[in-house]
């Protein structure tokens, strides 16, 4: 199993949950982070000054899959997060050794 991160637009959150239910990963856990990367951030006005913002809101989404369904929803988020401009995020594939559903205490490796 792996654990597939990404890190994505907030406005993209919608578009990216609808496209993997299509593709049937329904499970997820969805985080609030901010972050900066090769955007480094940007400049606002606030009261006639500018300021600049260089830790920026960001969605973190995780999904534990298995290992043969990793590239279909690294396709899946990419594809629906994509603008084409700096900021739209990144995906990152971590290895997972074991799960447990608390529920029924049934375990996958």
């Amino acid at each position: 199993m792996k654990m597939v991160v990404a890190i994505i637009r907030p406005e993209k959150l919608e578009d990216v949950k609808k496209a993997l239910e299509e593709r049937g990963f329904v499970a997820m856990t969805v985080t609030e982070v901010k972050g900066r990367g090769e955007q480094k951030g940007i400049k606002l006005q606030f009261r006639g000054r500018e300021m600049e913002v260089d830790l920026l809101q960001k969605t973190k989404i995780e999904i534990v899959v298995k290992d043969e369904d990793v590239d279909a929803v690294i396709d899946t988020i990419v594809k629906s997060a994509r603008t084409g401009r700096f900021g739209d995020g990144k995906i990152f594939v971590l290895p997972v050794e074991k799960s447990v559903r608390i529920r029924t205490g049934e375990v996958e490796f």
